[in-house]
């Protein structure tokens, strides 16, 4: 959950993982790297024999030289601070492993620290006296005997990334390699230079940061320097994307990063896995399934990302885990937020409970120092929850899990220092008006600590396996989100994965609760994915019946975000009506925005806050006014399968389409109310520029409004529906409703007026220069020009003043461009 995590991006799975079922055979003690007398000879290739290359492998102190320190662990790692050697028994050849690239550390304006670069599985092979890394693929399968598996199998050769030489041969045959030009090269499967808007790595400002070996993982940290492509100005600013919302430097020469390659062995015995379900939300990998023909066309079949749980009790309806699933909480995490932390995480355990585990998810602290000096986290062993020292408002969740089966082992949710401000921002916008709490900055740490602890449970959510949930919170009325018993057993939406954040809607007066929790239907995906069904039983049959709940509980619906289509599935929004909820939501924005300054502002500091907080407080304006723009021309899917429903797809109610149009038109693209142009604050925070923001916002809400598959939406539903809310209408109350003041004795027009009305003007012009033969915009857009040109001649004479008689001239001229007539 970031500032994307938590908004937009947040929360991915790496599509790899691990298993502790089987440890490699290695020598447990560094001391013993040695070869002892009587082992393989030095020139001796693998399985004994004469080498007929006896120059080529060394004896085996000749190349692992006193300069080295070893660490043991699944291979021996030998390292001397710039070179890497392997030495690989011989039970870690032919065994697959996951590889997982991602940027630990990044400079300002490139990427973000802790991103994703690549993951593959990978697989050691000797072949003669080399031996040979290769990408395995699962992405086609037939698990079947026949000649099909044949075919799949002569398409699914495993690509060679690199061939090295044997140097040496350790004890048991333990082949040693030089891996260290692998890490030090921009290797194009492991590359991090698409991410970092980069190409190649510079070798001479390349070095090898660690090495660690563990028991089923080495952890690689490489500080890598790579020729950045030319500054190109863009969104993202010079170079591409910004971390942290920098700018890149166009005058650097190059990009410098800590890059993280995880190498992790996967599971000796994989998991029965889950087949994934578009009902329920989960993390899944996929693969294209040539063994099944029964539908005469190739299966694409997924597998749901999940933890391994077993009861220790298979017979009882609730037990213990064989092996319960531990976060620690890692030694950095700030001691007093160490409690809400744990919290966080064990909010998780009653759904585990639904599902039939007890404790099946639980926080601990890691051995200390003095205790266990060699405990890290980035052990495979341990999964953790870390506190990064970065400025950048973020946080989130990944999971490494088995490509084979789907299932989870290792995950490292990260927690960035800002993600303090974040949820800071958005609990005083949102939740402000209703906790007295809140209404002072900085926030107590108690509350501070709750909203911690909300970021947790969310990353932790994304760990388990569960990904957003934008369905949830539609399916809460009005009247219990400002019900203090609903919210207090229920939250604020039925999934903690969902981005409803805190509760904007419920008022001072109502006492309801303000968080989210994990909710109803958190536990409902919990006991569909996790739930171990009884020897024999029908397991396809038995999650039928839990995902049937749906039918006549909309708590229980799964939905991605898919906001410009079905207003039930949007982000940062709260209950079943947008409109009455966005109502609620102004109310309670300009109550924060009346006492701003006294919240934010303290003797000898300056305005900073104060205007960071106004920003954010127009942002969730603007938030809350596009929820209700998507109520237009909306069609909600519920999403039931055959059997179930007849149809998935309903167009939103008409007439609920046209309050949504009258409450934008009083409130949105009207003259803004004076909370949030209240010159007592602007005139702290700048000279000029409050029109300039609100029509920024205004545009946005006007463009989703105006959006052209909207519109063929619209027309689509009216085609086979008397009662619809047609194109023409929608067109018509827009230009009446923007163009109200044409209808007074006297015309005068402001300047927030002036500035939306020449939006719209634009905004229709730029429809009729994009016409198209598959919709009815640009005709509409013609027409509502043409018939706005006709108002204006009538009406120009009523102008009171000289700037409204050139606004409207101004008009007339735009239209005449855009319809080019003289």
């Amino acid at each position: 959950m970031t500032a994307h995590a938590l908004t937009r991006r947040a929360g991915y799975a790496l599509a790899l993982g691990l298993s502790a079922s089987l440890l490699f055979a290695h020598p447990a003690d560094a001391q013993q790297r040695r070869m002892p007398p009587g082992g393989a000879p030095a020139a001796a290739a693998g399985g004994g024999g004469s080498n007929s290359n006896a120059s080529f492998i060394k004896p085996y102190d000749e190349i692992v030289t006193d300069k080295f320190s070893t660490k043991p662990g699944m291979f021996l790692v030998h390292t001397d601070g710039t070179k890497v050697l392997y030495e690989i028994p011989a039970s870690a050849l032919d065994y697959d492993m996951a590889w997982v690239t991602q940027i630990a550390e990044t400079q300002a304006g490139s990427s973000f620290a802790g991103m994703p670069v690549r993951n593959r599985v990978v697989r050691w092979e000797k072949r003669g006296e080399k031996i040979l890394l290769r990408d395995v693929k699962y992405s086609i399968r037939a698990d079947t005997e026949d000649s099909v598996k044949l075919a799949v199998e002569a398409t699914s050769v495993p690509p060679i990334i690199r061939a090295f030489d044997i140097k040496a041969w350790g004890k048991d045959q333990a082949a040693v390699i030089d891996v260290t030009d692998l890490f030090t090269s921009d290797q194009s499967e492991f590359s991090a230079a698409q991410q970092l808007n980069a190409t190649g790595v510079d070798s001479s400002r390349t070095f090898i940061d660690s090495v660690k070996s563990f028991p089923r993982n080495i952890e690689t940290r490489v500080l890598m320097t790579y020729r950045p492509r030319p500054p190109q100005q863009g969104p993202g600013g010079f170079g591409g994307p910004g971390g942290g919302g920098a700018q890149r430097d166009p005058s650097q020469s190059g990009v410098t990063a800590l890059i993280h390659h995880s190498m992790i062995k996967l599971p000796e015995n994989p998991m029965q896995p889950r087949e994934w379900d578009s009902r329920v939300g989960y993390f899944n990998v996929s693969f294209e399934d040539y063994a099944d023909d029964s539908t005469h066309e190739v299966q694409t079949k997924r597998y749901i990302t999940r933890w391994r749980l077993e009861k220790k009790d298979p017979d009882a309806e609730l037990s213990e885990p064989i092996k319960p699933i531990v976060w620690y909480i890692s030694r950095e995490v700030p001691e007093k937020w160490r409690p809400y932390f744990k919290a966080g995480v064990e909010q998780w355990q009653p759904a585990f409970e639904a599902a039939g585990f007890k404790n099946a998810i639980v926080a601990a602290d890691p051995p200390s120092v003095r205790e266990d000096p060699d405990w890290d986290p980035e052990d495979a062993r341990y999964t953790t929850i870390r506190w990064l020292p970065s400025n950048i408002p973020n946080a989130f969740g990944p999971h490494i899990n088995d490509p084979r089966t789907g299932e989870i082992i290792e995950a490292d949710v990260r927690m960035y220092h800002n993600v303090m401000k974040l949820v800071r921002d958005w609990y005083f916008i949102q939740a402000g008006a209703s906790d007295e709490r809140a209404q002072k900055l900085p926030m107590p740490d108690d509350l501070m600590g709750e909203l911690i602890q909300f970021v947790v449970a969310h990353e932790v959510g994304h760990s388990l396996g569960f990904p957003h949930n934008m369905k949830g919170s539609s399916s809460y009325t009005i009247e219990q989100l400002r019900d203090p018993e609903w919210t207090k057993k229920n939250g604020t939406a039925p999934s903690i994965m969902d981005y409803a954040r805190f509760n904007y809607v419920a008022q001072p007066e109502d006492g309801a609760g303000l968080m989210p929790q994990v909710g109803p239907y958190d536990h409902f995906a919990a006991e569909w994915g996790y739930r171990q069904f009884p020897k024999g039983a029908d397991e396809k049959a038995e999650l039928e019946k839990i995902v049937k709940r749906q039918i006549n509980e909309p708590m229980f619906r799964f939905g991605n975000p898919n906001a410009f289509v079905d207003p039930t599935q949007q982000t940062e929004d709260l209950g079943s009506d947008a409109v009455e909820a966005t109502r609620l939501g102004l109310a309670n924005l300009k109550r924060i925005a009346g006492f701003l300054i006294e919240a934010t502002s303290n003797p000898g500091e300056d305005y900073g806050l104060l205007s960071n907080m106004y920003n954010q407080v127009l942002g969730q304006w603007g938030r809350e006014m596009v929820h209700t723009a998507n109520v237009v021309g909306g069609v909600e899917q519920i999403n039931l399968y055959f059997g179930d429903a007849d149809r998935r797809f309903f167009p939103i109610d008409f007439d609920k389409q046209r309050e949504a149009v009258r409450f934008l038109l009083d409130n949105a693209l009207a003259t803004p109310d004076d909370e949030f142009v209240n010159p007592d604050i602007l005139g702290r925070i700048e000279a000029t520029g409050s029109p300039d923001r609100m029509l920024a916002r205004q545009r946005q809400v006007l463009g989703v409004l105006m959006n052209g598959n909207r519109i063929k939406r619209m027309a689509e539903v009216a085609h086979t529906n008397n009662n619809a809310y047609t194109p023409a209408e929608f067109y018509e109350d827009v230009r009446t409703g923007l163009f109200a003041e044409l209808d007074d004795r006297a015309v005068e027009i402001n300047v927030y007026r002036r500035n939306i009305q020449r939006a719209y003007v634009d905004a229709l012009a730029g429809q009729v220069a994009a016409a198209a033969a598959d919709s009815d915009a640009a005709a509409l857009a013609r027409l509502n020009l043409a018939t706005l040109r006709t108002t204006i001649d009538e009406r120009a004479g009523r102008a009171r003043s000289d700037t409204t008689r050139a606004h409207l001239a101004d008009l007339a001229a735009r239209i005449d461009k855009a319809l080019k007539t003289d």
